[in-house]
């Protein structure tokens, strides 16, 4: 493998889209196929098999040429700094700064979704910049679950004049509520195991939701909010979406 002469050492986070390979980008298979090295994280789930974004990379560029190497990140802990958390972090730096100081002047991180949303990148990133700071750092965007959602149900959004947000279910059920007070269209992330608390705060507003999981694969399901059971829990690549009810064209302009 050719390079230039003391080339910059470049530490790539690359959003692979939610599953569907398919959407996975143009520049994102360009630049995992051009990567020395492209690590891509391994969590608890996955156990000893790959991880979803993995699999994406994979599936799209079967015949990547660089090495693929695990990372580990650990979802055990849904909130704050913890020694597992702080652990894998190190880790996964580790894994970055071996590949360049065995020469690769290339690194790519596969991350789920975007790099910019809710991503493994960031902490990676912080730890990469901290121990070696002449590291160029950059992304390329892909497509997040929220987008999948909206198009596997046929719902925009957000139109006209509306505002969206999107909430990670660990801000506790009154800041949701907070947030589905204010505005139109609200996605909500990481609700597998407080799905109840999430839709007992939509329900209580008169408010409408899909629920969806996998979202673009062939194991994708998609469920309406009155097809939910009491009780009921997802896993966690699921997103749940409450837009506001359309009943004219424009009526939001």
């Amino acid at each position: 493998m050719s390079h230039a002469i003391n080339p910059a050492r470049r530490l790539i986070g690359v959003g692979v889209g939610p599953g569907d390979p398919e959407l996975v980008t143009l520049k994102a298979a360009r630049i995992l196929r051009e990567a020395d090295v492209v690590l891509v994280p391994a969590t608890e789930a996955s156990a000893e098999g790959p991880g979803r974004a993995e699999q994406i990379v994979l599936a799209a560029c079967p015949d990547l040429p660089g090495e693929l190497r695990r990372i580990p990140f650990s979802m055990a802990q849904r909130r704050g700094i913890g020694h597992k958390r702080t652990e894998s972090w190190r880790a996964s730096a580790d894994a970055a700064i071996d590949a360049f100081e065995a020469g690769a002047h290339t690194v790519a991180l596969a991350t789920v979704g975007d790099p910019a949303v809710f991503s493994t990148f960031s902490y990676l990133r912080g730890n990469v910049e901290e121990r070696m700071p002449d590291v160029e750092v950059s992304l390329v965007p892909g497509i997040t679950a929220m987008q999948a959602l909206a198009t596997a149900t046929s719902t925009p959004l957000v139109e006209g004049r509306e505002i969206l947000a999107l909430v990670p279910a660990t801000v506790g059920p009154e800041k949701l509520g907070q947030v589905l007070d204010l505005v139109d269209s609200v996605t909500i992330y990481k609700g597998g195991r407080t799905l109840p608390a999430v839709l007992e705060q939509i329900r209580s507003r008169g408010r409408d939701a899909v629920l969806g999981t996998d979202v673009s694969l062939d194991s994708e399901q998609l469920i309406g909010l009155d097809d939910v059971a009491e009780g009921q829990t997802l896993p966690y690549f699921s997103t749940v979406m409450s837009a506001p009810a359309r009943t004219t064209t424009g009526g939001s302009l």
